[in-house]
Formats: C-alpha cells, structure tokens, sequence
C-alpha cells in the first residue's frame, strides 16, 4: 500500500492508495503527527478541479502541530487519474459516496488517537454527508463548502460565473468527452459526469441523483452527527453565505455554526475562495483553525452569522 515517501519542509509523508468499494484506486499521502500522541486524525477534501497538493502545505502544517493527516485525489483528479478520461463515468456524487467513504474507512483503520476529523474546502465540506460511514466524524472545518449552484454566486459576478460554469463548460465537456480545464486555466480537467452535475446542478442537490436514490442520500446528509463550523469569507464570488447555509442545511442532524470572514481581518485586501489554504496564512487563519481542531473552540466567536 505504501510507495515513495514525499518529503517538504522537514515534513515528510507516504505516498498511498486507497481502493473504493467499486475497485476505483485513489492516490494520496498520509502525514503522520510529529508527535507520540496525536491530537487526531484528520481527512483534508479538496475543492472541484483542485489537486491535493495545493493542500499538502497546510497538512505539513498540521501533522507539525500534531495531527495525523490525509491528503487525497477524487477518481479523475491528479494521482487518482486514469489513464483514459474521456468517458470515464465518474460523477460528483460518487467522490462522496465513494472516494471520501473509502478515504474515511482507511483512515480510520490507521487511526492512533483522538477524534476523527475533516477539512473540507468547497464541494469538500459537502460531500462528507454522502459518506455511509459520515456519523463517525466527530468534527469538521468547511471552508467556502457549497454544491455550486449558480443561484448563490455572488450577484456582481453572477452572470459571468453562469456563462462559464453553465453554458461553456457543459459545452466543452460535449466536444471533447471531458471539460478540459487545465488548458484553459480553469482548474483540473474534469470528467463528464463531475462537470455535468455542475453544469446543471438545481437548488436541490438530491434532484442530480436517480429518483430512486433522493431519499437514501437526504437519509445520509441527516445521519451525520460532527460538529461543523463552517467559514465563509465576505469577497467568495462562489462560497457566498446562501451557499453556505444551503449546504449545511442538509446536515440535519449535527451542531452547526457558520462565520463570516474578511481579508481585513487578516490585513488583506483580498482571499476569495482558495486564498485560505496558501502558506501566507499560516500565523493568522491555519494557526487559528487549530483550535477548533484541537478543541472544538470556536476562533471567531464575534464572527458567527
């Protein structure tokens, strides 16, 4: 299961694969505490289109500070790429059902001490719920987490953000098979079932699945029992807070707390919706989350909306 060890900034991690339940086989890197006694284990869910390694700074952050962490790639993404994907089937729904299912179990097989954990950025915080095992989260941080439906972007840029989510894309993943991101500078390339499901996601995300299948999903969002504290940040074009309330709004069964950021806070005039995760954060914002990891301790008591 192990192969090559990645090592960057004195932190070093195992390269491993994960295999879902349908066969799939996801690439992916454990980052072991630097401590005797982990604080806990924590599962890192990238936003759509986005590699795992632009979280791997923040998990060398965390596995410093104490926590054994799990960086992954969903089915057509990076290191868990085919080799082949135009065609490939894979849909949205199946990174959480699947990939971060599968992802859940390994960890926590591996698990040392402490509670289990996520950070979800984006589609990230909401695919969580899709999971069977999801009630043995214990906490999660979701960052920008919303299911992209172009109802919530923010009203400025709304109609830019349709066109190229809604109209372009689902126009090019026709053409070609699969939405080629990576050569327009749009993210990763996305499979055809991912970009759809975007592409013409409704305000009811249940409604992207089979008829048969809405209640069985809505029964897995409700059964997830974590506390989530949600963070939106105030200039996020696409984790907007309608986004936001309307992600966590599924999660029927947990303790839920959302807050509001701004680039002020940190003395920024901008963060948007990835700006969080970059290394320049690393003494404000990831210091900051590891008191919600380390204690559930809400950081931003005067930000909650």
């Amino acid at each position: 299961m192990t192969e090559q060890p990645f090592s960057s900034s004195n932190t070093s991690s195992l390269a491993i694969s994960i295999r879902c339940r349908d066969g799939v086989v996801l690439g992916g890197h454990l980052w072991p505490a630097e401590t005797k006694r982990p604080e806990g284990s924590v599962i890192i869910n990238p936003a759509t289109g986005v590699l795992a390694r632009y979280y791997h700074r923040y998990a060398q952050f965390l596995a410093r500070h104490g926590f054994d962490v799990l960086t992954f790639d969903y089915r057509g993404i990076g290191r868990s790429r085919p080799q082949q994907l135009r065609g490939s089937g894979y849909r949205w729904r199946d990174w959480g059902e699947q990939d971060f299912e599968a992802a859940l179990r390994w960890l926590a097989a591996d698990r040392r001490s402490g509670p289990l954990m996520v950070v979800g950025h984006s589609i990230g915080g909401f695919l969580p719920g899709l999971a069977e095992s999801a009630p043995e989260i214990d906490r999660m941080l979701t960052v920008g987490a919303q299911y992209a439906w172009w109802g919530d972007y923010k009203p400025r840029r709304r109609a830019a953000l349709f066109l190229k989510w809604h109209v372009a894309m689902p126009a090019l993943t026709a053409a070609c098979g699969y939405f080629p991101g990576r050569r327009l500078g749009w993210l990763e390339d996305l499979p055809s079932g991912v970009a759809n499901e975007w592409s013409f996601r409704g305000p009811r995300f249940e409604r992207s699945h089979p008829r048969s299948e809405r209640k069985d999903a809505l029964r897995r969002m409700a059964a997830a029992r974590a506390r989530i504290l949600a963070v939106a940040v105030s200039d996020d074009e696409l984790g907007t807070l309608p986004a936001i309330r309307r992600a966590l709004d599924y999660y029927t069964g947990a303790q839920r707390t959302s807050v509001l950021l701004h680039p002020a806070d940190f003395g920024r005039g901008a963060i948007g919706h990835f700006g969080l995760f970059h290394d320049r954060y690393t003494d404000s914002f990831w210091t900051d989350t590891l008191s919600w990891l380390r204690e559930g301790r809400n950081p931003w008591p005067s930000r909650i909306v």
